[in-house]
């Protein structure tokens, strides 16, 4: 995409971006000149929607069509409530396997029981992402890293071929997480239908190069109707090649699912997952083709958007939907400029209900499993990875050891535990390593040691400036961090240390310390008295706003003394020459507003 897609794709009335309509954003300052990309990209999307949406419902354990069903509303309505221009709302491996799990424990397979409650889940799936959209929960989403992100993207797109390789291949499908499927396609390579294989190695071959030299030709919808043709022609199912077989005809009857209050009730818990993977994945999704193209999502409008499609494909007597990367994928690298493609894909998603069932029944499973991989296959960013992990020096490592490659370490959290243990626990996993390392480092903050640099300038890192003369008599340290409960000890023990016996003044300089807690006071109390023992003065200086407010009232409250000055040559001047750093009676200097 070249920097003149990058400037359309991101309309605007002047200097401030207009507030985004209620209805329909991504149409908002549609040029007709995107017309044909959206309608190609449509057929696209069509042309991988369908055969994906009859394969995820039966994941499911529901009937193939029920997977088209879900895709009408679902498209419709994340069209008009979405932030994305790019993002194919539809059933997905992961959230289809979910599905399976949740409902397989209440009800027998196949049976009405099991696929009223598989499009119950979907319901309260989506009343749960409206209430959490128009409670504007979308801040949650702030929680989940760019890296955390971006390796939860890699593991599912690996899951996700690792997953295809069975019907690239004519193999059995292995169970459990990605390695054991992995393994159970090398054990199982002996037993490759030849002519499935052919079939899949030809069709990811020509998706490829299509994309590569002729990427105008929309390379999926070639490849699909050809996969059908030479099925026809060469009648390759009598030959051991699988196809997607009969589909069921016309539109499915609306309204709510035959259950009862307690079986909506019980799913509860169950959907939250369901809405977390589905979120998670389509967000990221969301965010990566935005801002190739150069806009934002809105995280509460995703959230409203996915909610609106799941209650919608509830009931339509659908399943569980989500944001989907393969499909998100073949729609942007089609050339989508906006939704106009997913009502494109939604209107030939009917037309097929009602005329074109037929012609999908004839659809090599190997042919839909090349075009699935060639969509994902670029997902998989290794040098992603790779520079995160370069995001590190020697200055860094020394303060915080392993911590310093913090991003790094969340992104293969997120990966491994995708492929390990499942996406909705490899999610969870990347968060909780990226809070625990945010916690680690903020609890252990660099603590640099200050030195006055030459002709009275600034007061600089000893550690990046070694060359500095420093006093003896005189400590100065700068925080790089809030003074709060979780590294309270670590700053107090540190500044103790580096104390000498010469030492008569230690300053604190706080301009990098943006707030302080409770903890954080008593901590300067303290130290202010155990340097006190040693005959050492603590002033602390630059204090910003809150720290001289919760200073200023912790002296009101309990009657603590911490000398305060405006900067650090007021307060070594006031104390290392003499001075006693307060005001007569005691209290601290007032430092002005």
């Amino acid at each position: 995409m070249n920097s003149h897609d990058r400037i359309e794709a991101v309309p605007s009335s002047g200097p401030a971006r207009r507030r985004n309509p209620l209805v329909f954003a991504s149409l908002r300052g549609y040029r007709i000149g995107w017309l044909r990309a959206d309608l190609v990209a449509g057929l696209t999307v069509w042309a991988v929607l369908v055969p994906e949406s009859l394969a995820y419902a039966t994941i499911a354990g529901v009937p193939p069509v029920v997977g088209l069903y879900a895709a009408v509303p679902a498209l419709l309505l994340y069209a008009l409530l979405g932030s994305s221009r790019h993002l194919v709302v539809a059933s997905m491996s992961a959230t289809a396997a979910l599905s399976a799990g949740i409902v397989g424990d209440l009800a027998d397979g196949g049976s009405d029981r099991y696929i009223a409650l598989t499009a119950v889940l979907a319901v309260v799936t989506g009343l749960m992402g409206i209430g959490a959209g128009l409670a504007r929960m979308g801040f949650l989403a702030s929680f989940i890293s760019e890296p955390v992100l971006k390796g939860f993207i890699v593991g599912l797109a690996l899951t996700i071929v690792v997953g295809q390789l069975p019907k690239l291949f004519g193999v059995p499908k292995g169970e459990g997480d990605f390695f054991r499927q992995l393994g159970s396609v090398i054990v199982h390579l002996g037993d490759t239908v030849v002519p499935t294989a052919v079939v899949g190695a030809v069709s990811l071959l020509l998706v490829l190069l299509l994309r590569r030299w002729l990427p105008l030709v929309p390379g999926s919808l070639v490849v699909v109707l050809l996969g059908i043709a030479a099925v026809a022609l060469l009648d390759l199912d009598d030959r051991g090649v699988a196809i997607v077989g009969h589909i069921d005809s016309g539109l499915p009857s609306l309204g709510l699912p035959d259950a009862g209050a307690t079986d909506y009730l019980t799913l509860v818990g169950s959907a939250v997952g369901v809405l977390l993977v589905g979120y998670a994945e389509g967000l990221a999704a969301a965010k990566t083709y935005a801002a190739r193209a150069g806009y934002d999502v809105d995280p509460n409008r995703e959230l409203l958007g996915l909610g609106a499609a799941n209650l919608g494909a509830g009931l339509a007597s659908g399943m569980v939907v989500n944001g989907s990367l393969s499909k998100t994928a073949v729609n942007g690298g089609a050339g989508a400029k906006s939704q106009l493609s997913g009502l494109t894909v939604a209107a030939l998603t009917v037309v097929t209900l009602l005329f074109l069932t037929g012609l999908f029944e004839q659809l090599p499973e190997a042919t839909l499993a090349a075009v699935v991989i060639a969509a994902v296959v670029e997902l998989v960013d290794i040098p992603a990875l790779r520079r995160l992990y370069r995001v590190w020096t020697p200055h860094l490592g020394g303060i915080y050891g392993w911590a310093a490659r913090a991003d790094f370490l969340a992104a293969v959290a997120a990966l491994l535990g995708v492929l390990v243990f499942d996406t909705l626990p490899g999610l969870f996993l990347g968060i909780a390593v990226s809070l625990v390392l945010l916690l680690y480092r903020s609890s252990r903050p660099h603590i640099a040691r200050l030195a006055r640099g030459s002709d009275r300038g600034a007061w600089l890192d000893l550690d990046r400036h070694p060359h500095l003369a420093t006093d003896p008599a005189v400590l100065v340290v700068r925080v790089e961090a809030g003074l709060f409960f979780a590294n309270a000890d670590h700053i107090r023990d540190t500044v103790r240390d580096m104390c000498t016996a010469s030492t008569r003044v230690a300053v604190l300089d706080a301009q990098t310390a943006p707030f302080i807690d409770v903890s954080g006071t008593e901590m300067l109390t303290q130290l202010a008295h155990d340097l006190a023992r040693v005959h050492v003065t603590l002033a602390v200086a630059h204090p910003v706003g809150q720290i001289r407010d919760v200073l200023r009232r912790a002296a009101d409250s309990v009657g603590a003394t911490i000398a305060i000055s405006p900067d650090i040559d007021t307060a070594v001047q006031q104390h290392h020459l003499g001075g006693d750093g307060g005001r007569p009676d005691g209290s601290p200097h007032d430092v002005g507003p």
